[in-house]
C-alpha cells in the first residue's frame, strides 16, 4: 500500500506527544494549506477555537480586509489593539472609524502598565536608543497579558512581506497559543481589490506614502516601488516588533 507524503508526515508528528500544540498546528496547517482565507477564519473562529480566539490588529495600512472578514463571520470576535501611546493620531481616529463601520463589538485597547512605563521609559524616548526594548515594553508584554484568556490569535501577516514571512503556514504554534495566518497568500493587489469591492476606507496615511504603519517614531514613508516595510525602523537591522515571537 502506498502512503502519501502528508500521511507519513502526520504519522511522524503524532508520535511527538511532548508537543501537542505543535502537533495540532501542523495538522491544521496541512488540512488548510490550500484553503481560502474566509474558510480558514470560519473554521478557526466557529469550530476550532470557539470563544477562545482573538484578532490582533494594528488598524494599519492593510488591516481593513482582515477586520472585514472577521466581522462577517462573527463581529463579536475580540479584537486586540495595542495602544502603545506612540501611534499616529490618524491611526487612533481610523481605529474608531473602522470598528464602527464594521460593527465590531469587542475591540480592546491594550496599553502598557503605567508602572512599567514609569520604570522603563519615564521620558518617553526609549525608542531613540533601544527600539527592541521599547517594543517589548509597549507591545510584547501587554499582548502577552491580553492573550491569557485565549487559545489562539489571528494575525494579518502575509508571505509577500518577505523575510521570515516567506514560508508562513496558515496555522503555527507559538508559545502557549496557535497563531492563525489566513492571508498568507494574499498579494498587495488582492488586498486592494478586496478593499475596493467592499468599499473599505483606507488608513489616511497610505495616501501620504506609508504602506506599513506602526508607531510614529519608527515609521516613515517609502519611495514608490520600495518594499512595503522599508519605512519601519529605517536604518536599523530590526524588521519586526517582537510580538510574533510569542
Amino acid at each position: 500500500m502506498t502512503i502519501s507524503v502528508a500521511a507519513r508526515v502526520d504519522k511522524n508528528i503524532a508520535f511527538d506527544e511532548s508537543n501537542a500544540l505543535e502537533v495540532r498546528a501542523r495538522r491544521l496547517a496541512m488540512r488548510f494549506s490550500d484553503s481560502e482565507a474566509r474558510d480558514i477564519l470560519r473554521h478557526a473562529i466557529k469550530t476550532e477555537f470557539p470563544g477562545r480566539i482573538a484578532l490582533v490588529s494594528s488598524f494599519g495600512a492593510e488591516s481593513a480586509a482582515l477586520l472585514h472578514l472577521v466581522a462577517e463571520i462573527d463581529p463579536a470576535t475580540p479584537v486586540i489593539f495595542l495602544e502603545t501611546g506612540k501611534h499616529f493620531a490618524q491611526t487612533i481616529s481610523y481605529r474608531k472609524k473602522l470598528a464602527d463601520r464594521l460593527g465590531l463589538t469587542d475591540v480592546r485597547d491594550i496599553a502598557p502598565a503605567a508602572e512599567a512605563i514609569a520604570e522603563s521609559d519615564p521620558g518617553g524616548d526609549l525608542w531613540k536608543h533601544d527600539a527592541d526594548a521599547c517594543c517589548t515594553l509597549r507591545k510584547v508584554e501587554p499582548l502577552s497579558g491580553a492573550l491569557g484568556e485565549f487559545d489562539a490569535w489571528i494575525t494579518g501577516r502575509k508571505q509577500f512581506h518577505g523575510g521570515g514571512r516567506l514560508l508562513l503556514p496558515a496555522f503555527e504554534a507559538a508559545a502557549a497559543h496557535i497563531k492563525v495566518n489566513p492571508l498568507i497568500r494574499w498579494s498587495k493587489d488582492d488586498i486592494a481589490d478586496y478593499a475596493e469591492a467592499n468599499d473599505l476606507p483606507a488608513h489616511p496615511l497610505v495616501a501620504q506614502g506609508y504602506p506599513s504603519i506602526g508607531c510614529w517614531p519608527c515609521t516613515h514613508p517609502v519611495a514608490e516601488g520600495d518594499d512595503s516595510r522599508a519605512g519601519r525602523w529605517r536604518g536599523a537591522a530590526k524588521t519586526e516588533c517582537g510580538i510574533h515571537g510569542q
